[in-house]
């Protein structure tokens, strides 16, 4: 059996910076904030919801499953079987494409798919010789075998390691993410002046809309235990400009490399759900779908240019349904590194990578600015990791509709060496 399949609805809190410690929300305290407005306005109660499906990369040892915990949570019953998927950058679109192929297959008709994550609640490990000490602690025998082991302790053994800093390097080639990105700047010569200048614009392109009021449907306000109200992403620089981030020294290859914080995606907390329906759903509760989900592809390539992973996926979907550039009106790459959506544009200018890569008789071509990431992305308003699959998927939802898009284009790198990319079709 194969059924359409549609995103109906989805909802996102705001996109919070992490800074000088733990931010007031968990991952699934991110998850409910959103998910009750977005199913407190729907026509339907819960037991129309078949299956919770959420991505989430750092799971925090008080929420182990956080899709079950944000389902029972969010209301939605003892018997609601929920689960949690894990692809590194792209947990949130797996939740989705997961949740597709379950509707599409007809084993369900209304799936909650999500994306939380809070990169500031990433723990603090201790290194592996503390650790190793630590355990042989436990198997001394008497006070004299006790305090032989104690005079080896080291004062190192009392300064831990951020866990997210050993999570963003690839264990395969040793490289964390930013070095990735230095890798395709030098193999695309993409400048340090050209990603600033991208980096300013997804800056600008946020502010824009913020004050346009067009994420008002899409972001629900959070608000922590002491009453605090979170209303939009507050990582956004109304200010910034090239010549400020020229100021920035490079943060993985210093003194000459072209990835710095300014025009890095920022380390974020967050957390984004969709509702994905049959067509049988839709019809049953009167719903007005936001968009078709039309088809998804996964793809694998060298860890140590991860980068290029929205080239390979979305290049694939282009050609299993027999569509041009042109026809794709508005595309979201997740903004992980400036350098890194620039090198995807001119890899997809580039002839002979074209041809030999991606098999095309011919350079891809040239995808119009006015058309990428319209709103801004990851570098203004932040990276929570297993959410901004979901989230870049529910924004292009919604930006097609209000600038009458008819086929658009989700898609992202993947530490490890992956990409994913879901095309949407208008309702």
């Amino acid at each position: 059996m194969s059924r359409p399949v549609y995103l109906v609805d989805g909802a996102r809190t705001p996109f919070l910076k992490a800074r000088t410690g733990p931010g007031p929300f968990t991952p699934v305290d991110l998850a409910v904030q959103c998910g009750r407005p977005l199913l407190a306005r729907q026509p339907f109660g819960a037991e129309a919801i078949d299956l919770v499906i959420l991505g989430c990369v750092n799971v925090i040892p008080d929420e182990m499953n956080p899709a079950r915990i944000a389902a029972l949570r969010l209301g939605l019953g003892e018997t609601q079987v929920a689960f949690t998927v894990q692809i590194n950058c792209g947990s949130g679109m797996q939740s989705i494409d997961t949740a597709c192929r379950y509707v599409r297959d007809g084993s369900h008709e209304m799936i909650l798919a999500g994306g939380a994550e809070a990169l500031s609640h990433a723990p603090l490990v201790f290194r592996k010789a503390a650790v190793d000490w630590y355990a042989g602690l436990g198997r001394t025998g008497g006070p004299v075998d006790i305090a032989r082991h104690m005079s080896a302790v080291r004062p190192d053994f009392l300064k831990p390691i951020i866990g997210l800093e050993r999570g963003l390097t690839d264990p395969i080639t040793d490289l964390n993410m930013g070095q990735t990105a230095e890798i395709l700047a030098h193999h695309f010569d993409i400048t340090r002046g050209a990603a600033d200048a991208y980096a300013v614009e997804s800056h600008h392109r946020l502010a824009r809309a913020q004050d346009a009021d067009v994420l008002s449907d899409e972001v629900m306000p959070a608000f922590d235990r002491d009453c605090t109200v979170f209303e939009a992403d507050d990582g956004v620089r109304r200010d910034s400009s090239s010549e400020k981030l020229a100021g920035l020294t490079p943060v993985f290859e210093p003194p000459y490399g072209k990835v710095t914080p300014g025009n890095s995606s920022q380390i974020t907390d967050g957390a984004s759900w969709v509702l994905v329906a049959s067509e049988t759903a839709v019809e049953r509760h009167g719903l007005s779908p936001l968009a078709r989900i039309a088809d998804a592809e996964w793809s694998a390539l060298d860890p140590s240019i991860m980068g290029l992973g929205p080239v390979l996926s979305s290049t694939a979907i282009l050609q299993r349904q027999k569509l041009a550039r042109e026809d794709i009106g508005l595309w979201e790459i997740n903004e992980a590194f400036a350098a890194q959506v620039l090198a995807c544009l001119a890899a997809w200018k580039d002839e002979a990578f074209c041809r030999d890569v991606l098999g095309l008789e011919a350079a891809f071509g040239e995808i119009a600015r006015d058309r990428l990431n319209v709103d801004g992305g990851a570098v203004s308003l932040g990276h929570p990791v297993g959410t901004s699959g979901n989230r870049i998927v529910l924004h292009l939802a919604n930006a097609m509709r209000r600038k009458g898009a008819t086929r658009g284009i989700a898609t992202e790198c993947i530490g490890g060496g992956q990409g994913g990319a879901m095309l949407l079709e208008a309702a």
